[in-house]
């Protein structure tokens, strides 16, 4: 299938490209870069929402799943943009938030009118508690109870984020064949597939059962409410597995294949290997990997934990930042020069192990997060903790495409959030023309995974398991031996591997020592020099 051998670029589309100078990114800003991402050699766009939305969460409370913000442009600039994208051979993939709508979507409005309305059971609406409170102990992801009190109609509805968000009742199937529609209005319109907003919420427990609380969690200072629970009652229930089913079988229905990948809220290995199946997701972010501390045993161990769990017939993917946590060259900083040599690393990383990588948009010349002063904080999140958690608003900022004004985001407008302070030195335009920068390594090494099938569809197979000071393995297919060694510190490493490789010759794909020549034969003993990444493919 396509997405196995593809590179998804994820676009933040109020941060990508503002086309009408208003300060804010659009559809006709991201079609107008089409050309660009096509050279940098990804192959599909996964656009985060552009429905219309009150915006309470930054367009994941959405208020008519088959149109578009006028924030962000038309249906009409929609659809110009996928015909582009696909002139251009790029795929695109809409972001589907379905575990709740805006408090203001016309399903809502209705629902909320009397407890008679048909649609009342279109969302999860209950009665107090015995004691006059909420009906069980359920947290908010945003803080403070899932439950909101409803003075007209005298009941409460659940919201497992904003108050904004209510969440959808799964269980009715009115809903079920509605959002279903939702999607083929989508598939109709050229649509290459789906990101699926924490998908493993979307059905909670019948009974509305209270979770029960982690042991010892206490009331730790700056931890939420909602990470004191474990979270048996309110996601992960048994109706998804049969509801993926059906997503998986509207999605196969039409050609040339369509996939969905889905993000599964926590950390939990097992659990979002669960989703993967030949009938349900696609694909499933591993988010231990994301979290995962600089230290290659760390990574190994992930990877190596990620493929037993999902088995041979399922396929892994990665990624290493996004719209809701910090870039990951700054949480692996050591310093800029440090960050700069890491971000290699970390590209090689990705587009090197066995499975599907997934960039964020400014990753390529590595964006930095930015910080922001309280007065400047948009995302209710960080508002709400602050200034134990600052929010999403650091990884949001605007694309820096150069060193002119308002870094070539917008013209004559305010971006909506503030630029990165050091866009006139960190931005596409001057890497484009500095051979060894940082987008020139990302676009070398993209061109590399696209030619080499061995990068696509080969095993993984670690040549360490003892000592893992670096991380040195092949990837592996009948006909093609690639060696990837990558080194994660900045001091000279010695790696001793554990097998012997077959002799021969080696040709060089790429190599960060461009000095260096290849090796007549790889020994059971590299040396890799600080921050060295090589890639060695074994002459036939």
């Amino acid at each position: 299938m396509w997405w196995k051998s593809a590179v998804f670029y994820q676009i933040y589309p109020r941060s990508f490209a503002d086309s009408n100078q208003d300060g804010v990114g659009d559809l006709p800003g991201i079609t107008q870069k089409i050309p660009y991402l096509a050279s940098l050699g990804v192959d599909a766009l996964w656009l985060s929402p552009v429905y219309p939305s009150p915006q309470f969460d930054f367009g994941y409370d959405v208020a008519d799943y088959c149109d578009i913000d006028p924030l962000f442009g038309t249906l009409t600039d929609f659809d110009q943009l996928v015909a582009t994208a696909h002139h251009h051979n790029l795929r695109i993939v809409m972001d589907l938030v379905f575990n709740h709508t805006s408090h203001l979507h016309d399903w809502f409005k209705e629902s909320r009118q009397n407890r008679r309305n048909a649609k009342r059971n279109w969302y999860i609406w209950a009665d107090p508690g015995l004691d006059g409170g909420t009906p069980n102990n359920w947290e908010s992801v945003f803080g403070g109870s899932a439950w909101e009190w409803d003075e007209l109609t005298g009941q409460f509805y659940l919201h497992s984020f904003l108050k904004e968000q209510p969440d959808l009742n799964w269980r009715n199937p009115e809903v079920r064949q509605a959002i279903y529609a939702v999607m083929r209005f989508w598939l109709e319109r050229g649509v290459d597939g789906f990101r699926m907003d924490v998908v493993n919420v979307y059905y909670k427990d019948a009974a509305l059962r209270d979770n029960p609380l982690v042991l010892g969690s206490g009331i730790s200072k700056g931890l939420r409410s909602y990470d004191r629970q474990r979270h048996i009652y309110d996601r992960d229930q048994p109706e998804m597995e049969q509801t993926l089913g059906e997503m998986r079988a509207l999605l196969d229905f039409y050609q040339p294949p369509r996939m969905m990948v889905g993000e599964i809220m926590g950390e939990d290995t097992g659990i979002a290997a669960r989703y993967c199946a030949s009938n349900q997701l696609n694909l499933a972010f591993n988010f231990e990997f994301s979290s995962s501390g600089w230290r290659p045993r760390n990574f190994q161990k992930i990877v190596q934990k990620w493929e037993s769990t999902l088995g041979v017939d399922n396929w892994p993917c990665y990624v290493l930042s996004n719209h809701d946590i910090v870039r990951h060259v700054s949480r692996y900083a050591d310093g800029p020069h440090a960050a700069d040599q890491k971000a290699v690393v970390a590209a090689a990383l990705l587009l090197t192990l066995r499975g599907t990588p997934f960039l964020y948009y400014g990753e390529e010349i590595a964006m930095r997060n930015v910080k922001y002063a309280r007065e400047q904080i948009q995302d209710p999140f960080g508002k709400q903790f602050w200034p134990f958690y600052t929010g999403r608003d650091g990884c949001r900022s605007p694309m820096q495409w150069s060193g002119a004004e308002n870094a070539g985001f917008c013209e004559n407008a305010k971006p909506w959030l503030p630029l990165a302070p050091d866009f006139a030195e960190r931005n596409l335009a001057l890497q484009q023309e500095n051979p060894t920068s940082i987008w020139h390594q990302y676009r070398q090494l993209l061109a590399i995974r696209r030619a080499e099938s061995a990068l696509q569809q080969g095993e993984f197979v670690p040549l360490q398991q003892r000592n893992v000071e670096s991380m040195v393995f092949l990837r592996q297919t009948a006909d093609e031996t690639i060696l990837v060694a990558l080194n994660f510190y900045g001091w000279e490493v010695t790696a001793h591997l554990d097998q012997p490789l077959p002799s021969g010759e080696w040709q060089t794909l790429y190599n960060t020592l461009a000095e260096q020549p290849a090796p007549a034969y790889v020994p059971q003993t590299l040396i890799l020099n600080a921050y060295q990444v090589a890639i060695w493919k074994r002459k036939p």
